[in-house]
């Protein structure tokens, strides 16, 4: 039986302070970002760790047993540990596509699966996960794709990376592609670490950021999304 609503007193309570950890996040990545090098490299690294120990945390909590724990620990480190080599060896270009297509697969499944609900994918792990908003996460991030690729073409300067792309129709079925299928490949992470975290009995990976929980939730998505287009990149080099 489903729970009664919230009151939206309840409901907006915490909403301040979600909004002013969500604005010093984005604010330090921000900054990251702007000044490049060692810093960003060094804020990749540091964010991976941190994810990395809020995950080897659940996998304690999930099970009792070392061995488990052992192999689940040696994967976690592969896990993040690839994901942070991928993004620091690959600029800003790399960096700024997965990171958007990861932000507005959640936002358009977000949006979409409270507009319009729906049979859930998955009810035992992600109660909230709907196909419609999968669908909807797919078409915001496939907009992301091509927002991107205007953005380079864009006569203003930054960011132009000068890939030559144009809006031919190959490109524009391996944008489609690209966007949708990361999409998946996102809530496929999602997922993931949903079913870890009902595994180990908690809400969040951890208390880290007021309203938002741990890294790891704010990142669970992007990671997998990182390991494909890596893959992808060093398959497209000649």
């Amino acid at each position: 039986m489903a729970s009664d609503p919230l009151p939206m007193s309840v409901k907006t309570a915490d909403l301040p302070r979600r909004l002013l950890s969500a604005v010093a996040m984005l604010a330090l990545a921000a900054l990251a970002v702007a000044i490049g090098g060692a810093a960003l490299d060094a804020f990749i690294v540091l964010v991976a760790l941190v994810a990395f120990g809020e995950f080897a945390l659940l996998v304690t909590r999930a099970t009792p047993s070392l061995p488990v724990r052992l192999v689940a620990w040696a994967a976690g480190a592969a896990y993040f540990g690839l994901a942070a080599a991928i993004l620091v060896g690959a600029g800003t270009f790399l960096l700024l596509m997965v990171v958007g297509i990861t932000v507005f697969t959640d936002t358009g499944a977000y949006f979409t699966g409270r507009a319009l609900g729906g049979p859930k994918i998955a009810p035992r792990i992600s109660p909230s996960k709907t196909w419609a908003g999968l669908i909807g996460g797919m078409v915001a991030s496939v907009a992301w794709v091509f927002l991107w690729v205007a953005a380079m073409e864009a006569p203003f300067g930054w960011p132009r990376f000068e890939l030559g792309l144009n809006l031919s129709p190959r490109n524009v079925t391996g944008a489609v592609a690209l966007g949708a299928g990361m999409a998946v490949v996102a809530q496929a992470g999602d997922f993931f670490e949903s079913w870890l975290k009902r595994r180990a009995g908690v809400k969040d990976s951890s208390r880290l950021i007021p309203g938002h929980g741990g890294v790891f939730d704010r990142i669970d998505g992007l990671i997998p999304v990182v390991l494909v287009a890596g893959f992808i990149a060093s398959n497209m080099v000649v």
